[in-house]
Protein backbone atom coordinates (compact mmCIF):
# COMPACT_ATOMS: atom_id res chain seq x y z
CA UNK A 1 0.00 0.00 0.00
CA UNK A 2 2.96 2.29 0.35
CA UNK A 3 3.33 2.52 -3.42
CA UNK A 4 -0.33 3.40 -3.95
CA UNK A 5 -0.22 5.99 -1.16
CA UNK A 6 2.82 7.68 -2.69
CA UNK A 7 1.22 7.61 -6.12
CA UNK A 8 -1.89 9.40 -4.89
CA UNK A 9 0.10 11.93 -2.89
CA UNK A 10 2.23 12.77 -5.95
CA UNK A 11 -0.92 12.89 -8.07
CA UNK A 12 -2.42 15.36 -5.61
CA UNK A 13 0.70 17.57 -5.88
CA UNK A 14 0.35 17.51 -9.68
CA UNK A 15 -3.38 18.28 -9.57
CA UNK A 16 -2.75 21.17 -7.15
CA UNK A 17 -0.12 22.64 -9.47
CA UNK A 18 -2.45 22.28 -12.45
CA UNK A 19 -5.32 23.84 -10.50
CA UNK A 20 -3.22 26.88 -9.69
CA UNK A 21 -1.97 27.22 -13.28
CA UNK A 22 -5.47 26.72 -14.70
CA UNK A 23 -6.98 29.19 -12.26
CA UNK A 24 -4.43 31.89 -13.04
CA UNK A 25 -4.59 31.48 -16.83
CA UNK A 26 -8.28 30.84 -17.39
CA UNK A 27 -9.91 32.85 -14.58
CA UNK A 28 -12.77 30.36 -14.89
CA UNK A 29 -14.23 29.46 -11.48
CA UNK A 30 -16.00 26.17 -12.25
CA UNK A 31 -12.99 24.30 -13.64
CA UNK A 32 -10.68 25.76 -11.02
CA UNK A 33 -13.02 24.63 -8.25
CA UNK A 34 -13.28 21.17 -9.80
CA UNK A 35 -9.50 20.85 -9.91
CA UNK A 36 -9.14 21.96 -6.28
CA UNK A 37 -11.80 19.43 -5.28
CA UNK A 38 -9.92 16.75 -7.25
CA UNK A 39 -6.80 17.73 -5.29
CA UNK A 40 -8.73 17.25 -2.05
CA UNK A 41 -9.95 13.82 -3.10
CA UNK A 42 -6.46 12.71 -4.16
CA UNK A 43 -4.88 13.86 -0.91
CA UNK A 44 -7.58 12.10 1.15
CA UNK A 45 -7.08 8.79 -0.66
CA UNK A 46 -3.29 9.13 -0.55
CA UNK A 47 -3.29 9.90 3.17
CA UNK A 48 -5.62 6.98 3.88
CA UNK A 49 -3.47 4.54 1.94
CA UNK A 50 -0.25 5.82 3.51
CA UNK A 51 -1.78 5.73 7.00
CA UNK A 52 -3.14 2.20 6.48
CA UNK A 53 0.17 0.96 5.06
CA UNK A 54 1.84 1.65 8.40
CA UNK A 55 -0.65 -0.54 10.27
CA UNK A 56 -0.86 -3.61 8.01
CA UNK A 57 1.69 -6.20 6.97
CA UNK A 58 3.93 -5.49 4.01
CA UNK A 59 2.28 -6.68 0.81
CA UNK A 60 3.93 -8.22 -2.23
CA UNK A 61 3.47 -4.97 -4.16
CA UNK A 62 5.80 -3.22 -1.68
CA UNK A 63 8.61 -5.75 -2.21
CA UNK A 64 10.88 -5.02 -5.17
CA UNK A 65 11.98 -8.68 -5.47
CA UNK A 66 8.45 -10.15 -5.27
CA UNK A 67 7.03 -12.60 -7.78
CA UNK A 68 3.44 -12.82 -8.98
CA UNK A 69 2.93 -15.95 -6.85
CA UNK A 70 3.80 -14.00 -3.68
CA UNK A 71 0.50 -12.14 -3.93
CA UNK A 72 -1.56 -15.34 -4.29
CA UNK A 73 -4.02 -16.49 -1.68
CA UNK A 74 -7.23 -15.32 -0.10
CA UNK A 75 -8.00 -11.68 -0.80
CA UNK A 76 -10.90 -11.30 1.60
CA UNK A 77 -14.58 -12.02 2.00
CA UNK A 78 -16.95 -10.89 -0.72
CA UNK A 79 -20.71 -11.29 -0.75
CA UNK A 80 -21.76 -13.96 -3.24
CA UNK A 81 -24.87 -12.09 -4.36
CA UNK A 82 -26.93 -9.16 -3.25
CA UNK A 83 -29.94 -7.32 -4.62
CA UNK A 84 -29.42 -4.36 -2.30
CA UNK A 85 -27.14 -2.32 -4.63
CA UNK A 86 -29.87 -2.42 -7.26
CA UNK A 87 -32.35 -0.91 -4.80
CA UNK A 88 -29.82 1.76 -3.82
CA UNK A 89 -29.07 2.56 -7.46
CA UNK A 90 -32.74 2.87 -8.39
CA UNK A 91 -33.46 5.00 -5.33
CA UNK A 92 -30.44 7.21 -6.01
CA UNK A 93 -31.39 7.64 -9.67
CA UNK A 94 -34.94 8.54 -8.67
CA UNK A 95 -33.63 11.01 -6.08
CA UNK A 96 -31.41 12.74 -8.63
CA UNK A 97 -34.30 12.83 -11.07
CA UNK A 98 -36.22 14.56 -8.28
CA UNK A 99 -33.79 17.45 -8.54
CA UNK A 100 -34.70 17.83 -12.22
CA UNK A 101 -38.41 17.03 -12.32
CA UNK A 102 -39.61 17.92 -8.83
CA UNK A 103 -38.86 17.32 -5.20
CA UNK A 104 -42.00 15.21 -4.85
CA UNK A 105 -40.00 12.27 -6.28
CA UNK A 106 -38.11 12.16 -2.97
CA UNK A 107 -41.22 10.61 -1.39
CA UNK A 108 -40.68 7.59 -3.63
CA UNK A 109 -36.90 7.49 -3.63
CA UNK A 110 -36.29 7.81 0.13
CA UNK A 111 -38.00 4.47 1.00
CA UNK A 112 -36.09 2.71 -1.79
CA UNK A 113 -32.79 4.12 -0.54
CA UNK A 114 -33.56 3.20 3.07
CA UNK A 115 -34.63 -0.35 2.17
CA UNK A 116 -31.47 -0.84 0.10
CA UNK A 117 -29.23 0.67 2.77
CA UNK A 118 -30.65 -1.30 5.69
CA UNK A 119 -30.83 -4.47 3.59
CA UNK A 120 -27.19 -4.17 2.57
CA UNK A 121 -25.96 -3.45 6.08
CA UNK A 122 -27.92 -6.29 7.68
CA UNK A 123 -27.86 -8.89 4.87
CA UNK A 124 -25.59 -11.25 6.82
CA UNK A 125 -27.70 -11.11 9.98
CA UNK A 126 -30.83 -12.74 8.53
CA UNK A 127 -31.88 -15.22 5.86
CA UNK A 128 -29.76 -17.94 4.30
CA UNK A 129 -26.52 -15.94 4.69
CA UNK A 130 -26.91 -15.34 8.42
CA UNK A 131 -23.64 -15.93 10.22
CA UNK A 132 -24.26 -14.14 13.53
Amino acid sequence: MKVQGRMFIWLSVFVLAMAIVYGVWSKEPAGTTALFLAFGLCIMVGYYLAFTARRVDVGAQDNVDADVADDAGELGFFAPHSWQPLSLALGGALAFMGVVFGWWLMYFSAPMILVGLFGWVFEFYRGENANQ
